[in-house]
């Protein structure tokens, strides 16, 4: 007996206990077993069921608040430099791929470099450049790359916040593809994919605005009371309510003219709990942080009289008469059910969305479907099995009893790496599963081969074993080298199934490695070695 044989022996005994371990832990009993094998091998979405979403996040939203933004700085700059101007409007960017800007109208030729010098000072992140009909403020490439990249790292931080607090165990939320802006959510066990897709795409953009006259019962209507312009600073935003007593519940629908900068904002907010009005309808409370008590305390105390609009995405949900100050709650109220109450103040409570996302892509799938896909999947690996098995034993005779060996190790410790690594095995990994078998015993064959071949030029069968597994080796390692580097790529410009298969490719491949040359070759030495004189191999 080689005297590393019992030394090998152990690494590969230790080698199957971790995984076994890996698969099943410790279990004392039948229904303790399937448990821990259920909790450590995550089944995805085609298996399980679930809710599987691909949003696109209109990072130009983003682009066109800083525009808003930079457009009140930037007057109140010119207005203390004196210098004038006929007109300053925001160039919407209407796609991800625009860069959108500031149209600056009517500024005389002899304030051209004050204007210049104004934004050189203040605007750091803009670029002026002259047009026919007045100058272009262009945000810097650098920083339009920040804002869409700190968007979606920002929408996909606040997705995950809202699913969490909906209780959805094991969700994955994350960045998907390079440059599309696009988030991939999968939603294990959601049996209600309505209500999540209106949790993850409202925006839940809450303002408390001015406003500045109405209603109007149409948009055209407030704009033709104002020959068509509007003034400057301000914006028209829909109100729809349901008042009691109408007749089959008609929406009355209304048009406001509001101040378009907000006095608070819902990033302001420190709490939102769904609650009760004076007549027992679900309303959402809300409280402020210090600093949005102390800016909407000072708002409140300057307008008494006046009238405030709660604004949520760009709709009026309440229109209020200040009556007094106020300065650290507010509420909510509308014609909505307890549900829409609880998920509005659950993502207020989440937090904004830094801008609207369009879904791309959506696929459901129920939970007896995905047992029939298990079943199925099963059911396909035991027939390859059982197929490879009988063509081993009965073309290889005895040695075909180390390949079958060889195959279950492979198996079992591919289910262990997917346990470690908490991988997710899919319907499209299991394919892989399959395919690791057919290249487990392509492997195992080249070997056999190679040592029919070197028992057939009359070498013994010490000198076979060793010959066939050396020539074997370098094929070997090419095959599943080259398999390896597929799946790797597979992997890095696939998405959601293609990544399950090229995984389990991956995993399935490096057990092959171990179990065909490793493995195998003790097998075959603990054979040579209890052989009297000389061996004989069964091949």
């Amino acid at each position: 007996m080689p005297s590393n044989l019992g030394k090998r022996t152990l690494f590969i005994l230790a080698v199957m206990l971790v995984s076994v371990y890996g698969v099943i832990g410790l279990p004392t009993s039948m229904r303790e077993l399937r448990k821990n094998m259920q909790e450590r091998i995550s089944l995805g979405l085609d298996l399980s069921g679930g809710t599987h979403l691909i949003l696109q996040v209109n990072v130009q939203d983003a682009i066109n608040a800083e525009a808003d933004q930079t457009i009140e700085r930037l007057k109140q700059t010119l207005d203390q430099r004196q210098v004038t101007y006929a007109a300053m409007t925001r160039i919407d960017a209407k796609d991800i791929t625009e860069d959108g800007g500031i149209l600056i109208e009517g500024v005389p030729p002899e304030q051209n470099t004050a204007l210049r010098e104004a934004i050189d000072q203040t605007e750091l992140n803009w670029i002026l450049t002259p047009e026919s009909n007045g100058y272009r403020l262009t945000l810097r490439q650098p920083v339009l790359a920040d804002i869409r990249q700190r968007t979606l790292a920002q929408s996909v931080e606040t997705i995950r916040n809202r699913i969490d607090r909906l209780g959805v165990t094991e969700p994955t939320i994350q960045e998907r593809g390079q440059g599309e802006f696009e988030i991939l959510v999968q939603l294990p066990g959601v049996d209600d994919p309505q209500r999540v897709k209106e949790l993850i795409q409202t925006t839940a953009l809450l303002e408390i605005k001015k406003v500045e006259d109405g209603p109007y019962p149409s948009r055209e209507s407030a704009l033709s009371s104002r020959s068509g312009v509007l003034p400057s600073g301000t914006e028209l935003l829909e109100s729809v309510e349901i008042p009691e007593g109408a007749v089959g519940g008609a929406p009355v629908r209304e048009w406001y003219l509001v101040s378009r900068i907000p006095a608070v904002t819902g990033r302001e907010l420190r709490s939102a709990q769904p609650g009760r009005d004076e007549n027992n309808r679900p309303e959402v409370d809300f409280t402020f942080t210090a600093d949005g008590a102390r800016r909407f305390g000072e708002f409140t105390e300057k307008n008494i009289g006046q009238r405030l609009a709660v604004v949520l995405d760009n709709r009026i949900q309440t229109v209020a008469t200040i009556q007094s100050r106020i300065s650290d709650s507010g509420r909510i109220t509308g014609r909505f059910s307890q549900q829409r109450a609880s998920d509005l103040a659950l993502v207020l409570r989440a937090g904004a969305l830094p801008a609207s996302m369009n879904y791309l892509e959506e696929r459901t799938v129920g939970p007896s479907l995905g047992a029939d896909s298990i079943r199925a999947g099963i059911l396909a690996s035991l027939i390859g099995i059982a197929v490879v098995v009988f063509f081993m034993m009965v073309y290889y005779r005895v040695s075909g009893v180390n390949a079958v060996v060889a195959l279950l190790l492979n198996l079992i410790l591919l289910l262990a790496a997917l346990s470690y690594v908490r991988g997710t095995l899919t319907l499209p990994g299991i394919a892989g599963v399959i395919l690791t078998i057919g290249m487990a015993v392509d492997a195992n064959v080249l070997v056999f081969e190679r040592i029919r071949e070197e028992l057939r030029a009359g070498k013994t069968a010490v000198s076979a074993v060793q010959t066939g597994f050396s020539k074997a080796l370098v094929t070997i390692i090419d095959t599943n080298a080259t398999t390896v580097i597929a799946a790797f790529f597979l992997f890095l410009f696939g998405s959601g199934p293609v990544n399950g298969f090229a995984v389990t490719l991956s995993f399935g491949l490096a057990a092959n490695l171990f179990t065909a040359v490793f493995v195998s070759r003790v097998m075959f030495d603990y054979v040579i070695a209890r052989s009297p004189r000389q061996p004989r191999l069964s091949i």
